[in-house]
């Protein structure tokens, strides 16, 4: 979405500017992607200091919640994509940069739910296996997500 040229090269922004209102919820869905997956980088070095309760508290109070929320601004994005002027959305669940993100946010929530939320306070060998594989999945799907959101193939 070229939004003016400088020169030869055309400016791109990351965020449409499609009013305050929608910049606000994007801001609010970058930031839950934030809140989402950061605390996920100190979940080993948690683990290997014996920190299973804080683990267990950063997932479920905010890991977990921050990734439900980051669906629910995401589609409220893609619902106010119509420029102002336009019948049509810019961007469509039929698009395949966000169809793949949506099965994407399933697959992590998934991982989120049923392999790391129950390793996080189990301290034997295979939770910890469990931990590290969930969250290692979800460190690729982070960039499996940037990678759709950044230069959202088919659109």
């Amino acid at each position: 979405m070229a939004a003016g040229h400088h020169g030869s090269v055309p400016q791109m922004f990351a965020v449409l500017d499609l009013g305050t209102g929608y910049q606000i919820l994007a801001l609010l869905h970058i930031l839950s992607a934030v809140v989402a997956f950061g605390p996920l980088f100190l979940y080993p070095a948690l683990r290997k200091a014996g920190q299973t309760e804080t683990i267990a508290a950063l997932h479920m109070r905010m890991s977990f919640p921050a990734m439900t929320l980051l669906w629910v601004l995401g589609m409220g994005l893609a619902g106010m994509s119509k420029p102002e002027g336009s019948d049509e959305l810019i961007y469509k669940v039929s698009q395949g940069w966000l169809a793949g993100s949506i099965v994407l946010w399933v697959v992590l929530m998934v991982v989120s739910w049923f392999l790391i939320r129950p390793a996080l306070t189990d301290p034997s060998e295979s939770a910890t296996s469990k931990l590290m594989a969930g969250t290692g999945i979800t460190h690729l799907g982070l960039i499996i997500g940037l990678v759709l959101m950044i230069w959202k193939p088919g659109l």
